[in-house]
């Protein structure tokens, strides 16, 4: 099966930033808006500090009873996520995203936000890994 890397995957990617002093009602209206389930959080344009999904706003917002019209991102963001560089393979995302049950995962170069990848971004290699896997079986 050919190898793809995160670069192919996110090089004509627009993601979802803000700064961390956003709120998360904006964050939220604009993660609907976008249709995209998670918040990039930079500072100084590029610099990649933290992530907010829709996880979050359930989890560390409503659920805690925070007012989302106050509550800025900083606040329940998570810092420092983890993040792979583009140059890793689309399996070795798959793998890293399992092993730390979350379904988004920033990529980043030499410490600038190149873009985030989501599970939903690899059902086509599931698909095609599936398809092989299968394929195998088949003339066992």
């Amino acid at each position: 099966m050919e190898q793809r890397h995160l670069i192919d995957i996110v090089h004509d990617q627009h993601p979802l930033v803000l700064p961390p002093g956003a709120t998360v009602q904006e964050a939220c209206r604009r993660m609907q808006k976008q249709k995209v389930g998670a918040v990039l959080i930079t500072e100084d344009k590029d610099r990649l500090v933290g992530i907010f999904t829709g996880r979050d706003a359930v989890g560390r917002v409503l659920a805690a009873g925070r007012d989302p019209i106050k509550t800025k991102l900083a606040e329940v963001m998570t810092p420092k996520p983890d993040c792979l560089p583009p140059g890793k393979t689309a399996i070795e995302a798959l793998r890293q995203m399992a092993d730390g049950n979350y379904r988004h995962l920033p990529v980043v170069e030499k410490g600038k936000l190149i873009g985030v990848i989501s599970r939903g971004d690899f059902r086509a290699v599931e698909e095609a890994r599936l398809d092989e896997e299968t394929g195998l079986w088949q003339r066992i």
